[in-house]
C-alpha cells in the first residue's frame, strides 16, 4: 500500500518540491517505510532525493533545496512486493527513451511472465523485485517502440493502452517524461484510488495535481478533484490536459478495504466520502450488535473504540444503541500505524508503545471494543488483554469488516492466509484466539450498503480478502502459495539491495554506523524529448541518516 502524488506548477521557475513534501504528508498513513521525490528541472533534468523512513525525516530543508523545477513525483512507501531495502524507494527512474520517472500505487500479478518479456524480448534489465519497476519499463518498451526522436500525447496514450492489455493487477500510477508534463493512468478495474484537481494562478494559468487521495487537493486549495476514471491516461502539460479510455472495459471495481481501514476520513474516493460511509458502517453494525447480543442475552455497559480509524464508526453505534461511548484507550501520536509496520514481533511490541487503557473506563464493566477489522489478530489480543488488566468483565469485540480469510494480492500487505486470525476458524475460535469473550462481524452485504450508497453508480467492490474472488481473475492456489513465499515475513525483514550496494538510477551509498550516506551522481542520458536537446542528468539529493 502506498500514496503517489504528481504536481505540475504553470511556473516553472517555482519549485515543486516543497508542496509535493506537504502533499506526501498528508499521505504518511499510506506507507512510513520510505519516501521519495523526483523533480524536473530547467532543460529536461531531473532531481532526485528518496531514502527509507518518513516524509519529515527524509526531507529537511538541504534535500529540498537541491530538488529543483515546477514538475515533480512524490511516493511513500510500504511494500507489499520485493524488499524493504532503501533501495526500491520509489520513484523509480528510467533513462530510455527520452527519461521517464513513476511512481506506482499497487501489485501486479503476472509479474513472472513480465519478467520474462523483459528478458527474452524486451531486453530490459530489472534491477529490483518491485513490480513498480517492472510497470515502468513495460511503459518504457511500448514508448521505445515508436522508434521517434520526438513523441507526443497519441504515442503515449498508446504505450499506456498497450501496459494496459499486458499488466494485471491493481496499479494507479503518476509518471513524468523529462521537458514534457505529467501522466496519470489507473488499471481497467478502478481498484486502487487516484484523483486530480487544479488550482488557479495568479497570472491566469493553472496548477495541476495527482493523488491518490482528495484530502491532499484540500489542503493546497486546489479545486475541481475527480477521480481518474478505470483505464484511463491523462496526460498534463503546460499547454494542455488530453484525457483518454485507453484500457478495456471490465468490471470497476475498487477496493472496499479502503473506506474500512486505509483512506483518510477526511478523503473522498470515487465519489464517497470516507466519513460518511464510517459512519453508515456504524449505523448498520449496531444492527448487527444488537441482534447477537440479544441472541446471546449480553449486555454492554460502555463502548469504546480503537483509535483512530474506528472512532467515526463507534460513535454511531454507541448512538444507535442509545450507550455511553468513552475513549477508554489513550494514543501515542509518534508511534505509526502498527497493521503496516513490517514483522510480527515489531506489530505485538508496538500495540502497548501506541495505546494506553485507562482503567476508569474499563473496571468492572461490560466493554464493547470497535475496531474496523481484525486481520493478523495481534492489536486485538493486546488491546484485549490491555482492557482485562485494568479490571473489565467482560470484553466483546465488533469489527467494521467481516472476516477476513484471505489475501490481498493487489497492494495491501495481508500476504499469508495462516497469518489471518479469521482463515479457517469460525466466530467462536476467533474470539478464542484473541482472548475476547465474543466477537462480531460486519456482514459483508451490510459493509458494501455502507459504501454504496454514496454512489450507487459503483457496480462492484473488489471483497477478496472476504470472498476469495478476485476481480481480475488469474489467482490460483499455485500463485497464493508463491505470493506468500515471496512476502513472508522473514522475507522481507532481510531482503538485500541491488547489486549489494549501488542503489537504484546510480545513487551510490555506504554504511555509516548502520546508517546510509548517499552521494550525488549525475548520470547522463539520451533521448531528447520535445526540443529539450542538453543532455538530461539525474541529479540524488544526499543526506547523511
Amino acid at each position: 500500500m502506498c500514496g503517489i502524488l504528481g504536481l505540475l506548477l504553470h511556473d516553472p521557475h517555482v519549485d515543486a518540491a516543497p508542496e509535493i513534501c506537504e502533499g506526501l504528508s498528508l499521505l504518511q498513513h499510506r506507507g512510513q517505510d520510505a519516501c521519495g521525490i523526483v523533480t524536473c528541472g530547467p532543460k529536461g533534468r531531473f532531481y532526485q532525493c528518496k531514502a527509507n523512513g518518513m516524509v519529515r525525516d527524509v526531507f529537511d530543508s538541504n534535500a529540498l533545496s537541491h530538488l529543483i523545477g515546477g514538475m515533480g513525483v512524490g511516493h511513500v512507501r510500504y511494500p507489499t512486493a520485493g524488499s524493504s531495502h532503501h533501495a526500491e524507494a520509489q520513484p523509480f527512474y528510467v533513462n530510455s527513451p527520452y527519461g521517464i520517472v513513476l511512481a506506482h500505487n499497487g501489485n501486479l500479478i503476472n509479474t513472472e511472465s513480465l519478467l520474462q518479456f523483459m528478458d527474452a524480448t524486451a531486453h530490459r534489465h530489472i534491477n529490483t523485485t518491485s513490480d513498480s519497476e517492472l510497470l515502468l519499463n513495460i511503459f518504457a518498451d511500448n514508448l521505445q517502440k515508436t522508434g521517434k526522436f520526438r513523441i507526443n500525447e497519441e504515442d503515449i496514450f498508446t504505450a499506456i493502452g498497450g501496459l494496459m492489455e499486458q499488466c494485471k493487477g491493481a496499479y494507479a500510477c503518476v509518471a513524468m517524461l523529462a521537458g514534457f508534463g505529467i501522466i496519470a493512468f489507473r488499471d481497467p478495474n478502478g481498484i486502487r484510488p487516484l484523483g486530480m484537481a487544479s488550482r488557479k494562478t495568479a497570472s491566469g494559468g493553472h496548477d495541476y495535481l495527482f493523488a491518490s487521495e482528495s484530502v491532499v487537493a484540500d489542503a493546497s486549495s486546489f479545486t475541481d478533484w475527480e477521480d481518474v476514471r478505470p483505464g484511463e491516461a491523462i496526460i498534463i502539460t503546460r499547454n494542455s490536459v488530453s484525457r483518454r479510455q485507453v484500457g478495456k472495459a471490465v468490471t470497476f471495481a475498487p477496493d472496499i478495504f479502503e473506506y474500512v481501514y486505509f483512506a483518510r476520513p477526511d478523503s473522498v474516493l470515487d465519489g464517497v466520502s470516507v466519513y460518511r460511509s464510517r459512519m453508515a458502517m456504524g449505523d448498520a453494525l449496531a444492527d448487527e450488535v444488537k441482534r447477537v447480543l440479544t441472541e446471546k442475552n449480553m449486555t454492554v455497559d460502555v463502548v469504546i473504540p480503537v483509535p483512530d480509524t474506528s472512532r467515526v464508526a463507534a460513535l454511531n453505534l454507541a448512538q444507535k444503541l442509545q450507550l455511553p461511548y468513552r475513549e477508554g484507550f489513550i494514543k501515542n501520536r509518534y508511534v505509526g500505524r502498527t497493521f503496516i509496520m513490517p514483522g510480527q514481533q515489531m506489530r505485538k511490541k508496538n500495540v502497548r508503545r501506541k495505546l494506553n487503557a485507562m482503567a476508569l473506563e474499563f473496571a468492572d464493566k461490560n466493554v464493547l471494543i470497535v475496531d474496523d477489522s481484525i486481520v493478523r489478530g495481534t492489536t486485538s489480543k493486546e488491546i484485549i488483554q490491555m482492557a482485562k488488566d485494568v479490571g473489565a468483565k467482560k470484553v466483546i469485540v465488533a469489527s467494521c469488516a467481516p472476516p477476513i480469510r484471505h489475501s490481498n494480492v493487489y497492494g495491501i500487505d495481508m500476504p499469508s492466509r495462516v497469518e489471518l486470525v479469521a482463515h479457517g476458524r469460525t466466530d467462536a475460535d476467533i474470539a478464542a484466539a484473541i482472548g475476547a469473550d465474543l466477537v462480531i462481524f460486519q456482514t459483508l452485504p451490510d459493509l458494501i450498503a455502507s459504501v454504496r450508497q454514496f454512489n450507487p453508480a459503483i457496480p462492484a467492490f473488489d471483497c477478496s480478502v472476504f470472498t476469495g474472488e478476485y476481480v481480475t481473475g488469474g489467482v490460483d492456489e499455485a500463485y497464493l502459495a508463491h505470493l506468500e513465499q515471496l512476502r513472508a515475513d522473514n522475507v522481507k525483514a532481510h531482503g538485500t539491495g541491488p547489486l549489494e550496494g549501488v542503489g537504484q538510477a546510480g545513487m551510490q551509498y555506504t554504511s555509516v554506523g548502520g546508517a546510509v550516506e548517499s552521494r550525488e551522481l549525475a548520470l547522463g542520458c539520451s533521448g531528447p524529448m520535445n526540443g529539450a536537446d542538453d543532455t538530461i542528468g539525474l541529479h540524488n539529493g544526499w543526506k547523511l541518516r
